[in-house]
C-alpha cells in the first residue's frame, strides 16, 4: 500500500469552505466586542487616569518580573521534554516561547503554537511533526496543576460555582488523558497503517505521535517537568496578585490567585488577539465576586492588561526578529516540515 502524505493543512488546519473562513475570527470579535461593552460601561477616563496616577511601580516591576519568570520556567520544562529530540538551551526555548506569545498577541485563534515548534524543529535535529508531542505534554501538565491549583485556592477562598464546575471537568479530562497518554506510552510499536477512509489520512501522524510520547515519557526529565510545571503557574498568579497590590488592590494573596484562576480559565478558548475583552470581562467578573466594585475592577483590568502584555509584546518582538525569520516564512516553510 503506498503511504499516504500527512500535510499541514489536512492536520493542524483543516481545510474550510472559503464562505466559512471567517466565522470563528468574527465570533472571536464579537465576543470580544461584547465584554468591552460590558466592562466600559458607564466607566469614566477619570478614574483610569487617577488610578495610573497612584500606581506603585516598586510592586508593578516585581510583578513584570515573575511574569517574565513564569516564561522563564516554561522555556526550561520544554527543554527538559525536548531532551530526547534533540539539545536546546532554556534561552533559545524560552525566545520560541516568546515568539509564539507575540503571534498569538497579534494574531487570533493561537497560531504562535505553531511558530514556536517551528523555530524549535529549526533549531534542533528534531522534525516539526515530532515536537508537537512535547507541546501535548505541556499542556497536560498544564491542566493537571491547573486543577491541583483551583483544589488548593478553595480550601482559602470561596469559588464561584461554575469555577468549581470547570475544575471538576477539567479534573475529569486530565484522567483520560493521563489514560491516553498511558496507552501511547505502553503500547507495542506499529507498523502497520489504517486502510479505511478516514483513519489512512491521521495513521502516519498518530504513529509519530506515539513514537514521540514513549520516548519522552520513559525519561527522567518528563518527570522533572511534571514537577517544575507548578513554578510556572505560580509565577503567573503571584505576578497577576502583585499587580493587584500595584494597584491599590489590598486583597489577600489567595484571592488574587482566585481572580487569576477565573481569569485563566476563562481565556482558555482561542478568540480576539491577545484576549482582549475576554481578559477585562473575567477580570472584572472574578474580582466583583470578591466585593470589588465595577469601577474599580475595570480600572485594574485595563491597567494589568496593558503592564502585563506591553512587555511580552516587546520581548516577543525582540525575539521574532532574532530568530531570523518572520510570520510568513514560517507559514510557507511549516507545510514542508509537517510531512519531511
Amino acid at each position: 500500500m503506498d503511504e499516504v502524505t500527512v500535510t499541514f493543512d489536512e492536520v493542524i488546519a483543516p481545510p474550510v469552505k472559503p464562505s466559512m473562513q471567517w466565522v470563528r475570527p468574527a465570533l472571536g470579535y464579537l465576543l470580544a466586542a461584547a465584554g468591552l461593552i460590558w466592562v466600559l460601561h458607564d466607566f469614566q477616563l477619570g478614574h483610569l487616569r487617577a488610578l495610573v496616577a497612584n500606581l506603585d511601580w516598586r510592586w508593578i516591576t516585581l510583578a513584570i518580573a515573575c511574569d517574565v519568570m513564569s516564561y522563564v520556567c516554561q522555556g526550561a520544562r520544554w527543554r527538559l521534554l525536548m531532551k530526547p529530540l534533540g539539545e536546546v538551551s532554556t534561552l533559545r526555548a524560552t525566545q520560541a516561547i516568546y515568539s509564539g506569545l507575540f503571534t498569538n498577541e497579534v494574531l487570533p485563534m493561537r497560531l504562535g503554537e505553531l511558530v514556536r515548534a517551528y523555530l524549535v524543529s529549526r533549531w534542533t535535529a528534531a522534525k516539526f511533526i515530532a515536537v508537537i508531542p512535547s507541546m501535548v505534554i505541556e499542556r497536560l501538565f498544564d491542566a493537571l496543576w491547573l486543577a491541583v491549583g483551583i483544589g488548593l485556592t478553595a480550601m482559602f477562598v470561596p469559588l464561584p460555582r461554575d469555577l468549581m464546575r470547570a475544575a471538576d471537568a477539567l479534573g475529569a479530562v486530565v484522567v483520560l488523558a493521563a489514560a491516553v497518554l498511558c496507552y501511547f506510552v505502553l503500547r507495542p510499536p506499529k507498523t502497520h497503517r489504517f486502510s479505511t477512509w478516514p483513519l489512512r489520512f491521521v495513521s502516519p501522524l498518530f504513529e509519530r505521535l506515539s513514537s514521540g510520547l514513549q520516548g519522552m515519557a520513559r525519561t527522567r526529565e518528563f518527570y522533572l517537568s511534571l514537577a517544575g510545571s507548578s513554578l510556572l503557574l505560580m509565577f503567573q498568579a503571584m505576578a497577576f496578585w502583585l499587580m493587584m497590590i500595584g494597584c491599590g488592590l489590598h486583597l489577600s494573596l489567595w484571592v488574587g490567585v482566585a481572580v487569576f484562576l477565573i481569569v485563566h480559565v476563562g481565556t482558555a478558548i482561542p478568540n480576539a488577539p491577545a484576549n482582549v475583552g475576554s481578559y477585562q470581562f473575567f477580570t472584572v467578573v472574578g474580582l466583583m465576586f470578591f466585593g470589588v466594585d465595577k469601577t474599580a475592577a475595570t480600572g485594574f483590568s485595563l491597567v494589568v492588561f496593558v503592564l502585563l502584555t506591553l512587555p511580552l509584546l516587546v520581548l516577543g518582538f525582540v525575539a521574532m526578529s532574532a530568530s531570523g525569520t518572520s510570520l510568513m516564512k514560517i507559514r510557507r516553510e511549516v507545510r514542508d516540515l509537517a510531512h519531511s
